[in-house]
C-alpha cells in the first residue's frame, strides 16, 4: 500500500512554511503605499468627454442660432425651499392660451412658471414660487405699480402654450420683456430663462433685480438697462428652438460600448411625449482622421478602400408625427480596423482606418427618448502590406514568361504541323 509521504513526494506545488516567512516593516509601508496607487489609478480611469464636445442651438435650417453653449460650473446643487404650506393662497396667475398673449403685453416683467402637476421638481417649487409671488404682489401692486407679475402654465392642460415655447422640461421658468418677447420670422421668442436656486428668498431676490432697472412711472422704459441682468450666472438666454448641434471627438475603449445622446438634468422632469430625437449626421467615423494625401496613397493599392469609414454621413432619421411619441431611433455599428502599409522610397507608412456597417432602426420606449449608437469591434483585423519585389524576382518571372511562351508556342507548331500531314495523307487516299 502506497504511504502518504510517497504521495507527497509527487507534490508540483509545494507550500513554503509560515515559519520560513518573515514580516517586515518595509515590506508593509510597500504594500500600502501600492494599496493607495491602485485606487487612485481605478479612481482616475475616468473620462471627461464633456471638454471635447461642443453644443449649439439650430434652427430649422439646421443653423447655428447663437454662440456655442458653455453650461455654467455647478458649485452647489439648486437651492429649494421647505415651506409645506401647500394649501396656502396662492401668489401667482394661473395663465392660459387665452390670455397669456395679454399679460405679456401688460406687464414689462413677466415671470411664468411652466410646471407640470406631476413632475416631482415642480412641487418641490410649488410652495416657494407661490410665498415669492405672495411677496412680490404686496411689495410691487399689479394694479399700482404694475412693473412686474409671476405667473404659471400648467403645461398638461395648456400643451399647445408650451409647445409655442419650447418646454420639454419642467420646472422651466422663463422671463418675459415687454417689447423683447417679439416673434421672428420662425415664430420663436426672444426671452430668458431662470437657472438659479428655487427657494423663496431666491426667487423674491431675483425678481427685485429684474424690476431694479424699470422705473414706476414709465413702463415703457422695460428695455432700458437690460445688459445688467445678462451677465448672471442663473439667467441665460432660453433656447429658441427644440434642436441643437453636437460636434467634436469621444475617447472610447475597444471593446463594446454605447454612445447616447439624451437630455438629462438634476433638477428637471422632462415630458418623453414632447421629445422628437430626429436627427441628421453631418459625420461620423472612428479612429484618426487621415489626410487626403494619405488616403490617396491607400487607394492606389485598394481603390475600393474608404467607403465605409463614414457610411452615415449625410443621412437623416426623421421621426415623423404619424410614428408616434417615446421613439428611440437606435444605429447599430458593426466596426473593422484595417492597417495599410505603404512603403516609400525610404520609410513605411502605417495608416489605419476604421470602416463599419450601419442598421439603424426605430423602437417605442417607456423610458425618454434617446439617439443611440451602439458600436461593437469585430475581433478580425484587416491588414495590408506594400512590399517591393527583388530583381531577381523580376528576372525569374521574365524568364519564366518566355519559357513560358516559347514552350506553348512549340506545342501549338507539333499540332498544328502533325494535323497538316494528316491531312495530306487522307487526300492521297495512304492508309496507315
Amino acid at each position: 500500500m502506497i504511504s502518504t509521504s510517497k504521495l507527497k513526494s509527487v507534490d508540483f506545488y509545494r507550500k513554503i512554511p509560515r515559519d520560513l516567512t518573515e514580516a517586515s516593516l518595509s515590506g508593509a509601508g510597500l504594500s500600502i503605499i501600492a494599496a493607495l496607487a491602485m485606487v487612485f489609478l481605478f479612481g482616475m480611469n475616468r473620462l471627461n468627454i464633456t471638454k471635447t464636445i461642443r453644443k449649439f442651438s439650430i434652427g430649422p435650417d439646421l443653423q447655428p442660432t447663437g454662440a456655442e453653449f458653455h453650461p455654467e460650473p455647478v458649485s452647489h446643487d439648486i437651492k429649494h425651499g421647505d415651506e409645506g404650506d401647500g394649501e396656502a393662497a396662492e401668489g401667482s396667475v394661473l395663465l392660459n392660451s387665452h390670455n397669456f398673449d395679454e399679460y405679456s403685453h401688460h406687464y414689462p416683467i413677466l415671470v411664468v412658471n411652466f410646471f407640470a402637476p406631476w413632475c416631482y421638481w415642480s412641487n418641490r417649487l410649488k410652495p416657494s414660487w407661490e410665498k415669492a409671488g405672495r411677496i412680490v404682489r404686496e411689495r410691487y401692486d399689479p394694479e399700482i405699480d404694475g412693473r412686474i407679475l409671476m405667473g404659471k402654465v400648467d403645461c398638461t392642460e395648456e400643451a399647445e402654450l408650451c409647445r409655442r415655447h419650447h418646454i420639454q422640461g419642467y420646472p422651466s421658468i422663463r422671463i418675459f420683456r415687454k417689447g423683447s418677447d417679439v416673434r421672428d420670422e420662425h415664430g420663436h421668442h426672444d426671452h430668458e430663462s431662470y437657472y438659479g436656486d428655487r427657494d423663496t428668498e431666491s426667487l423674491v431676490k431675483t425678481m427685485e433685480g429684474l424690476v431694479a432697472s424699470i422705473p414706476v412711472e414709465s413702463q415703457r422704459l422695460a428695455l432700458e438697462n437690460k445688459s445688467e441682468n445678462q451677465n448672471d450666472s442663473s439667467k441665460r438666454p432660453a433656447p429658441r428652438a427644440g434642436g441643437c448641434r453636437i460636434e467634436g471627438y469621444v475617447r472610447v475603449k475597444k471593446v463594446p460600448g454605447n454612445l447616447i445622446v439624451s437630455a438629462r438634468s438634476g433638477a428637471h422632469s422632462f415630458d418623453s411625449a414632447q421629445m422628437n430625437m430626429s436627427h441628421v449626421i453631418s459625420h461620423l467615423s472612428f479612429g484618426m482622421k487621415i489626410s487626403p494625401r494619405a488616403m490617396s496613397d491607400v487607394k492606389r493599392l485598394l481603390p475600393y478602400l474608404g467607403r465605409s469609414h463614414d457610411k452615415l454621413n449625410g443621412r437623416s432619421f426623421i421621426n415623423h408625427h404619424g410614428i408616434g411619441a417615446n421613439v428611440t431611433i437606435e444605429h447599430y455599428l458593426q466596426v473593422v480596423k484595417t492597417e495599410v502599409m505603404t512603403r516609400s522610397s525610404w520609410d513605411h507608412k502605417l495608416i489605419e482606418e476604421y470602416e463599419y456597417t450601419a442598421h439603424s432602426s426605430l423602437a417605442q420606449t417607456v423610458y425618454l427618448p434617446t439617439a443611440k449608437f451602439h458600436f461593437e469591434l469585430s475581433p478580425m483585423q484587416v491588414l495590408i502590406t506594400e512590399n517591393q519585389k527583388s530583381f531577381s524576382h523580376f528576372i525569374t518571372n521574365v524568364c519564366a514568361i518566355i519559357g513560358g511562351i516559347f514552350t506553348v508556342a512549340g506545342i501549338l507548331d507539333s499540332i498544328l504541323h502533325n494535323t497538316i500531314r494528316l491531312m495530306k495523307k487522307v487526300e492521297l487516299g495512304k492508309n496507315f
